[in-house]
């Protein structure tokens, strides 16, 4: 204690000594924090942090990847409505459709432990969204083109489907939308009429526009009600309940309606089983997880680009017209859905 013994006042001797006591607690804190305590919490921080990439890899690779893949599968849509129609009513087309997607995801659900909803209100959420989605937009696309709608009329009035998604959102959802979106959805749109201007056709019977009409409120409100009240649904078992839901309603519905018997040609088993596996799993499951991870604005704009990855098939498979005005839409389009992005989402 040499410190203490060279204080001659006890005022000094007293600093002296609580300087040394504050000196000796300081260094055994040191100590502690280079030894075992400090493995200890440095575990508790990694343990209470971690970086958003590390958390989930997965997510950020699917919002980068799943846009796109969504958009070359629903864009098959019109090619397998074209293989099959002709070999099956639409309704009758649909029902089996909904019953074999219904069986499939079933299997898929048991097998891998899906979790079904909850409560009954729930289950009526997911039925309102399949009657929406798959009854209303299916049913209304499949029933124009089997009235001799042309394709390209059919695809550009449905092409509404974003604005009209987009002004839904912002009052029912509140999503905000800021005047570079709005451009880039009225660019978009103009895209998609240079894409299939030359298969519209408003001259000849127009009975197949109520059917569309239908079609356009039933893809833009099912997709908000899907978001608004089904977000947190397994989308296995979802599935389920949505095809069992539709197939309910269709069953008399195509007893009543159809008046044609279904021709089970190989066509039509292809087509059948393109719908089936590529659309109501493939596209609709990666539609829904994206308005689970994103707003609806953001995947509205998607549609967009399915008129143009149509024509593009429809070029290839079928040699159908792609001149130098269609190639102008369709790099309007990608200008469009780029202004249509959210902050956020760049």
């Amino acid at each position: 204690m040499p410190i203490l013994a060279a204080c001659k006042s006890p005022r000094r001797r007293r600093q002296a000594r609580q300087a040394s006591c504050a000196l000796r607690i300081i260094a055994r804190s040191s100590n502690e924090i280079h030894g075992a305590n400090a493995r200890d919490a440095s575990a508790v921080l990694v343990m209470r942090w971690r970086p958003p990439t590390i958390l989930q890899p997965s997510i950020k690779l699917r919002k980068n990847v799943f846009p796109a893949l969504f958009v070359l599968l629903w864009s098959t849509g019109f090619i397998a409505a074209k293989y099959g129609l002709p070999y099956a009513p639409p309704l009758s087309f649909l029902l089996y459709r909904f019953l074999f997607v219904a069986v499939l995801m079933l299997v898929v659900a048991l097998v891998t432990g899906a979790t079904w909803p909850s409560g009954w209100r729930i289950y009526g959420h997911v039925a309102v969204a399949a009657w929406l989605v798959h009854g209303l937009y299916l049913g209304g696309v499949f029933i124009a083109l089997d009235a001799g709608m042309p394709a390209g009329t059919t695809a550009m009035l449905v092409g509404l489907q974003p604005i009209v998604t987009v002004l839904l959102a912002a009052g029912w959802l509140s999503e905000r939308v800021t005047s570079r979106q709005w451009i880039g959805l009225f660019c978009g749109l103009i895209g998609v009429f240079f894409v299939v201007r030359h298969k519209i056709d408003f001259a000849g019977d127009l009975q197949g526009l109520w059917p569309v009409a239908l079609a356009l409120v039933g893809i833009s409100v099912g997709t908000l009600y899907q978001k608004k009240y089904c977000a947190n649904v397994d989308l296995r078992a979802g599935a389920v309940v949505q095809f069992v839901a539709c197939a309910i309603v269709y069953a008399p519905l195509a007893w009543l309606f159809d008046t044609r018997a279904v021709q089970w040609t190989p066509q039509f088993y292809f087509a059948l089983s393109w719908s089936i596996v590529v659309l109501s799993v493939g596209a609709i499951s990666v539609l829904y997880w994206l308005l689970r991870h994103g707003a609806a604005a953001d995947v509205a704009r998607l549609f967009y680009l399915v008129p143009a990855g149509t024509a593009l098939m429809a070029y290839f498979f079928f040699g159908e017209l792609l001149d130098a005005l269609a190639l102008t839409g369709m790099a309007l389009i990608a200008v469009g859905v780029a202004l249509a992005r959210s902050r956020t989402e760049t």
